[in-house]
């Protein structure tokens, strides 16, 4: 078990985390799709995008996140053969600010910032996050985003921004992420406490990001457990 005491400040995924993305990238996706008489699953349309979007995001060139959407859909086309209107390629990003928060996002990060800094480590652009925290419901105390850092996770790059931006030892930080791509493996990598959400526990099939066999320091289903754990609830 963490030592909670230890720790003056918790960084968060976004997407993922606290905001439900799966739902809202499967849904933007089966809209998109449907539209063209092309139905697939939640679990396909997610296995596609887990596929396609690390390609995108390692591919030697930062491109803001809005762009690397964009080519997700083009690629998630070209995976199924046809190709997409202008509308269907702009779909992701058109939608994110909208993709839906978790339940015990609110509740738990207002617990949490009773007691820790708060930050944000999130592959994403400055503007379509700022839509998000709008719902978030506190202020986070950082916030680092992959077109500030110019890199996406899992580099290294966007963990070593957030250490510099809090100013804290790396002994007092615990990250918490729902990605074991993204968020856990690298925060492994880098000695950093960590926290796994493992928000897919009761899901079937796949989910949106890719398959690593990285451990975490702690697993939880979600937010709420993290609370408990934390003697806040």
């Amino acid at each position: 078990m963490l030592d909670f005491d230890r720790f003056t400040w918790v960084s968060f995924d976004c997407y993922g985390t606290l905001i439900d993305w799966e739902t809202g990238i499967s849904d933007a996706v089966a809209a998109a799709l449907a539209s063209h008489d092309i139905h697939l699953s939640r679990s396909e349309i997610l296995e596609l995008f887990a596929k396609v979007e690390p390609q995108i995001q390692d591919g030697g060139r930062y491109l803001e996140y809005r762009r690397v959407l964009r080519r997700v859909m083009a690629m998630i086309g070209v995976e199924l053969g046809f190709q997409f209107t202008e509308s269907d390629l702009t779909c992701l990003a058109d939608t994110l600010p909208l993709w839906p928060i978790f339940p015990d996002t609110r509740s738990s990060l207002r617990a949490m910032k009773s007691r820790f800094e708060l930050a944000i480590i999130s592959n994403v652009d400055d503007d379509l996050f700022a839509q998000t925290a709008q719902v978030l419901g506190v202020e986070m105390d950082a916030v680092i985003t992959a077109q500030q850092v110019r890199s996406y996770k899992p580099s290294h790059r966007n963990f070593e921004a957030a250490l510099e931006r809090m100013g804290v030892d790396k002994s007092r930080w615990l990250h918490v992420g729902e990605s074991l791509y993204h968020d856990i493996a690298p925060a492994n990598e880098l000695g950093i406490s960590n926290v796994w959400v493992n928000r897919g526990h009761d899901r079937e099939g796949v989910g949106a990001t890719r398959p690593t066999d990285a451990k975490p320091d702690l697993e939880t289903p979600d937010l709420a457990a993290l609370v408990d754990l934390m003697g806040l609830s």
